[in-house]
């Protein structure tokens, strides 16, 4: 048995609630605070194919800023490209951030631009488009790329890359 009077002891509880959401809520605090100094992060391309799609962020850009020509036929060449098999009879889809679709995008076939620019999410090209030599291919596999525009029809603006690579199946 206490021998405290009575209502203390209520009282050294009340103390001890308090300090506890004083606690929690200063590591709320806290938490906010180190996700707001996070970066946030790049927009998505995604190339689907059947049921396969392989996804990725910007290989170059993605933020905005315009890139130079010597940055873009660098990231073109990039060797750690996302790679898709696909069917010549098959329809290749295309999909990018509404971000990106809101200021256009269009697709580069071997550095070389294979549609108009777009603005909305997602287009399609068939798949035997990426192994027939009229467009440029060569071989069993093609680089394509995903390239962000920033306004339309200016080939001089472009803001961002996403670059894979697609296997004749």
């Amino acid at each position: 048995m206490t021998t405290l009077p009575r209502g203390t002891a209520a009282l050294g509880h009340r103390v001890a609630r308090r300090r506890r959401a004083v606690a929690a809520a200063g590591a709320v605090s806290a938490g906010l605070l180190l996700l707001s100094a996070c970066d946030e992060p790049t927009p998505i391309a995604t190339i689907t194919v059947g049921s396969d799609s392989v996804s990725s962020e910007a290989t170059c850009g993605g933020e905005g800023k315009t890139l130079s020509a010597a940055e873009i036929d660098k990231c073109l060449k990039d060797k750690d490209a996302k790679t898709i098999t696909v069917d010549q009879d098959e329809t290749v889809r295309f999909g990018v951030d509404p971000d990106v679709a809101d200021k256009h995008w269009t697709i580069l076939m071997n550095g070389q631009q294979l549609v108009e620019d777009s603005d909305k999410t997602y287009r399609t090209v068939p798949g035997s488009v990426f192994f027939n030599a009229q467009y440029g291919a060569q071989g069993n596999s093609t680089n394509v790329a995903v390239a962000a525009r920033d306004g339309k029809d200016d080939s001089q603006n472009i803001t961002g890359v996403w670059v894979f690579k697609l296997k004749k199946d």
